[in-house]
């Protein structure tokens, strides 16, 4: 990262779960408005936007939210767009380019689908080079599915192993008012769910609904009279490996392996130090390559540090603490919500669901088909 420190100092969330009645654009304004005022600011503040919903660009966006910026990003690497939006925002910031950004992100997954409508996320994995991969069923599931039953081939990684990501989740979520599935889970009752794509049952696969959230990143200047305390940005990288799987040279390493450690060096800690973890977990096999590629365990040996329990609440490393993908909120790309819930608990204002002395946190987002990673390093002071 560039010399000149840069913090988020605003967080917010718009209304999650089934949320009928507004439109993607209603949420990010709602989530939007939430950050702004989370920063102690006002929207005249804000001199870059970065963010985009199903179909909407960001310059209409901003019109929408009445802003008029002079910097603007609409990066799509999937779930992990809002970590590289970040990057860049902070660079931006650094180098004197504008002092402000706002980063938002809205979806009405859920209600798309119960009102039959569907967006251009629909046709995910059928255009393109991927046109050639669709008609033998390799589905978003199906990559992923084949993904951990290498590892599993590889390792001796077992479904239960697995299931722990669900119930550890689920562990979580049970203590948050706004996660919208908070029934604990067993490891039978993940193995005993409906099959989707072998090895992965139903409670192995991430939410859909709807829900928005978004950030302000502010330069050390602002930072410093902003309502809240600021959280730094220590360290922030990003990488990408395939689109096509048969491109991917190993089904069992993403690009985590490369991005993970460029941004623990920037930020100066190592895996060790980190207090809390949000980590994409759009399946529970994404947590387990996610692990061991930023070396919070070897190659091969997520399974039984899973096992262990390190991921619930009082393991050795609290992971997606507001209930993750899994269990919390999942409206499509979920990179937004491991930002908000990051920074929440570096502050200290997660309630029930705090982690003790959290101070370091390991921000982690996946796009595509274990395509693009997304690592960032956040610390309080």
């Amino acid at each position: 990262m560039p010399a000149s420190r840069v913090a988020i100092v605003g967080a917010g969330l718009s209304d999650c779960g089934r949320v009928p009645d507004k439109t993607a654009m209603a949420l990010m304004a709602q989530s939007s408005r939430r950050a702004i005022a989370d920063a102690g600011l006002t929207k005249d503040a804000v001199e870059g936007f970065g963010g985009h919903g199903t179909l909407l660009p960001p310059i209409e966006v901003s019109e929408y939210l009445g802003l008029r910026p002079v910097w603007v990003d609409a990066t799509n690497t999937g779930g992990s767009s809002w970590e590289v939006m970040a990057r860049h925002a902070a660079a931006a910031i650094a180098s004197g380019e504008i002092d402000v950004a706002l980063l938002t992100y809205g979806s009405t997954a859920r209600s798309d689908v119960k009102r039959r409508q569907r967006g251009s996320a629909a046709a995910m994995g059928t255009g393109g080079v991927l046109q050639y991969e669709a008609p033998y069923g390799a589905t978003l599931i199906a990559k992923y599915a084949m993904a951990a039953r290498r590892h599993m081939i590889d390792y001796g990684t077992t479904a239960d192993q697995l299931a722990e990501v669900a119930v550890a989740a689920h562990e979580w979520a049970a203590m948050n008012d706004n996660a919208f599935d908070r029934e604990r889970l067993t490891i039978d009752d993940v193995a005993t769910a409906p099959m989707i794509a072998d090895p992965f049952t139903t409670k192995h696969v991430c939410l859909r609904t709807d829900g928005g959230g978004a950030v302000v990143l502010a330069s050390e200047r602002v930072a410093r009279d902003c309502a809240k305390e600021p959280i730094w940005i220590l360290g922030a990288a990003d990488a990408t490996s395939h689109v096509s799987m048969s491109e991917w040279g190993d089904f069992t390493t993403s690009a985590a392996a490369i991005s993970g450690p460029r941004a623990f060096a920037q930020a100066g800690v190592e895996p060790a130090d980190i207090d809390v973890c949000q980590l994409y977990d759009s399946f529970t096999a994404t947590v387990l390559l996610t692990l061991e590629d930023l070396g919070f365990c070897a190659k091969g040996e997520g399974g039984k540090f899973i096992e262990s329990g390190a991921l619930r609440p009082n393991g050795s490393l609290p992971t997606n603490t507001d209930g993750g993908g899994l269990a919390a909120c999942h409206p499509g790309m979920r990179g937004m919500f491991l930002m908000v819930e990051a920074v929440r608990q570096l502050r200290g204002e997660c309630g029930p669901r705090q982690v003790e002395n959290a101070r370091l946190a390991c921000v982690h987002a996946m796009g595509g088909f274990f395509s693009h990673s997304a690592t960032m390093i956040l610390g309080a002071n």
